[in-house]
């Protein structure tokens, strides 16, 4: 018995991504390596059988991800970069922008984030970063009776700062590949109360606290604090029963 379904026309690959996926996938196994140079155009228009101008929109992508730089002087293709962590936070903030994930989700990850980040920077910060979240927390006490994007803002550096302390490199990558996102629902979230001082200032109150937690190296407490206040103050953007009981309890 045979059934029916409503496909989405097929939608041939163009021959420069193909170009693109091989070269991609070549740099990753490391079959060619960072600092290495591409065939010439010339070269490859053979090796992949296709015309010049297909070969130079293919080099154009790669470029744009970050993967290769034309440098000049060299005599042979371009270079092959090491990944980035620019390339990263293009890459994430690509797929945070776009429908491919949800509110629900992007409160959920800010949660794990912050909690966890929130625990290691109470065990790895320094002097120079304890002084930064600390700015950044006056900052935003000065600020909550005033001016909505400075708060906002300060609250951001607030928490980048706690990411770098964290000493863990793909927890701030990602984190600042999400910022601009973060901060877009900050905003809204401000404007949504009516510039309300009195809800500014608690949050302040809350960073202050976990900013005590951080300097004084109890990472458990800190963790606890992070995650609790992401999930009271995005919590009414989930929207579904089953999402805001597993936001409860990641809050735990």
């Amino acid at each position: 018995m045979s059934t029916t379904h409503s496909f989405e026309p097929a939608v041939p690959v163009h021959t420069y991504q193909r170009i693109v996926d091989q070269i991609e996938q070549a740099v990753i196994s490391g079959d060619i390596p960072v600092g290495s140079q591409l065939a010439s155009e010339r070269d490859l228009m053979v090796q992949f059988g296709v015309s010049r101008p297909t070969v130079r929109e293919a080099l154009r992508i790669l470029q744009s991800m970050g993967l290769i730089e034309s440098r000049p002087g060299t005599r042979g293709g371009p270079v092959v970069l090491a990944p980035s962590s620019k390339t990263l936070s293009r890459s994430l903030r690509a797929l945070v922008g776009t429908d491919a994930l949800d509110v629900s989700a992007l409160v959920e990850y800010r949660v794990v984030l912050e909690g966890t980040t929130s625990r290691l920077a109470a065990v790895r910060h320094d002097a120079e970063q304890l002084e930064r979240m600390r700015a950044a927390i006056e900052q935003m006490e000065r600020y909550a009776e005033a001016n909505s994007d400075s708060f906002a803002a300060a609250d951001i550096e607030f928490h980048e700062a706690i990411w770098e302390a964290s000493g863990n490199e793909v927890l701030r990558l990602t984190g600042e590949a999400v910022s601009g996102v973060l901060r877009a629902i900050i905003q809204r979230d401000v404007e949504n109360e009516h510039h309300d001082n009195r809800l500014k200032l608690e949050s302040a109150a809350i960073d202050r606290s976990l900013f005590a937690a951080i300097e004084q190296r109890d990472g458990a407490r800190a963790s606890g604090i992070a995650r609790r206040a992401v999930a009271d103050r995005f919590g009414l953007l989930v929207e579904s029963d089953l999402d805001r009981r597993a936001l409860a309890a990641l809050a735990e």
